[in-house]
């Protein structure tokens, strides 16, 4: 019988061996919640990767003008753009995805993955979470029916010594919070543009006319003064006991080498910056791969702006060769340096685009089509999962869901997909509904 452990180490198992006597000396949500249980990691699978680093192309960037191009499709189908050449025969992008087209046996292209919520709020909830939606949300929905992926990670890892473990860049995607894991395992957004000269990341630096004693003083006042009784269980969700998390993470950040050196992206060679690209986005990418160096076991690129109902060709002709460069050096860069096996890099959005090009030179909301780049980890180079048909109207050939995309994220990182999580009413909640990883790519 295989047991299933919540992020504090207490199995489904050892609840039900808990019995009436929990109950009534107690309760169940208080068992459920109390720490200082082992850690039971039987059923984990064994860990490929480290850390993760997820480029989040908030708005849902097009599968056509990116990795399944359709040159054979009528123009209405095809766009603008030309085809070209992978380093995998038959294997086609579009043509400003030069460098990636060029080093794709780094990574794999998955292009079957489909789902029903065809607007931001939902199909950003699917993709960011393994959980589809419970209600219908509108398309400006900020929802969270479920943790997100990168607050599980950072629940099931820990953080590195002086950093948190999680980090979002420069905002947190609508959908990727942590639920009813509670405000600790949120991310730790880095809002400051790191391409800036007098890049300076909040609560990482001391305040000016701050001094190091006159900070510890203060730090030294406040503990005396907070004398206010706190419920040591952080799943319960106490707003008070958020606060002085939220309080410690920052005296931690100030008080940290690791933080200040991973944050200090002044140090790399100019070479390696230009080479990522000198824009805030390419920077970010820069930024993910020192914070993954330092022990962050998961970092989202937040990159908005993929929305292009209109005007798509004269948006994208400048914007993608910006960011098939940014991505590629952020690859290339892992894999110099050794991390590439023990680092995932992923990029998607929340859907595809509409397969007609629409009046005003753009493409629509589309779920039954889209591609997701999946590297590292021993993930296999120059792969391919699944098709879409020759109009990229829909994923026909090894159609796959959100949970197996999330699923495999998990048991690479070593997380098991089948595990039950307890919310704050002992409530059973499955990690992912369908834990079948994509085995292509393991």
């Amino acid at each position: 019988m295989p047991t299933y452990t919540n992020c504090n180490g207490v199995s489904r198992r050892d609840a039900l061996q808990l019995g009436l006597g929990t109950l009534l000396g107690g309760g169940l949500v208080t068992a459920l919640r109390a720490r200082g249980f082992a850690a039971e990691v039987a059923n984990a699978p064994a860990a490929k990767a480290k850390s993760c680093v997820l480029i989040w192309q908030d708005g849902g960037p097009t599968h056509y003008e990116m990795f399944d191009p359709k040159p054979d499709a009528p123009a209405e189908y095809r766009g603008d753009f030309k085809a070209i050449p992978t380093t995998t025969p038959g294997v086609q992008f579009s043509e400003h995805m030069t460098k990636l087209a060029k080093g794709f046996g780094k990574f794999a292209m998955i292009r079957s993955i489909r789902h029903e919520q065809g607007n931001h709020g939902a199909g950003n909830h699917y993709m960011m979470t393994g959980a589809p939606p419970r209600i219908p949300v509108g398309c400006g929905a900020f929802v969270s029916f479920h943790p997100s992926m990168g607050s599980v990670v950072a629940c099931e890892k820990g953080a590195p010594a002086g950093l948190p473990a999680y980090f979002s860049m420069p905002s947190m995607s609508r959908s990727g919070g942590p639920n009813f894991l509670g405000a600790k395992f949120a991310p730790f957004v880095v809002a400051e543009d790191p391409n800036g000269r007098s890049f300076k990341v909040r609560d990482v630096a001391l305040p000016e006319g701050l001094t190091g004693e006159r900070f510890d003083d203060r730090a030294g006042t406040r503990s005396e003064v907070d004398t206010l009784k706190r419920f040591m269980d952080r799943a319960a969700g106490d707003p008070a006991l958020a606060l002085d998390e939220h309080y410690k993470q920052a005296y931690d950040l100030m008080n940290s080498r690791e933080a200040q050196a991973a944050f200090d992206i002044g140090r790399e060679p100019a070479r390696t910056r230009e080479r990522y690209g000198r824009n805030a986005f390419g920077q970010r990418c820069l930024l993910a791969r020192r914070l993954v160096e330092a022990g962050v076991p998961f970092v989202t690129v937040y990159d908005g702006g993929w929305d292009h109902h209109s005007k798509l060709f004269d948006s994208l002709k400048k914007r993608l060769p910006e960011w098939d460069n940014s991505v590629s050096a952020l690859i290339e860069d892992l894999d110099q340096r050794g991390l590439l096996d023990s680092t995932l890099v992923i990029a998607l959005g929340e859907f595809g685009r509409t397969p007609q090009i629409n009046k005003d030179a753009g493409r629509d909301h589309w779920a039954n089509a889209m591609s997701v780049l999946f590297a590292g980890g021993g993930t296999p180079g120059g792969t391919v999962v699944g098709a879409t048909d020759k109009k990229g109207f829909a994923a026909i050939e090894r159609v796959l869901a959100p949970e197996n995309f999330v699923s495999t994220v998990y048991t690479k990182l070593g997380i098991d997909p089948n595990k039950i999580l307890f919310n704050q009413q002992g409530r059973p909640a499955h990690l992912v509904s369908d834990p079948t990883p994509i085995k292509e790519l393991m």
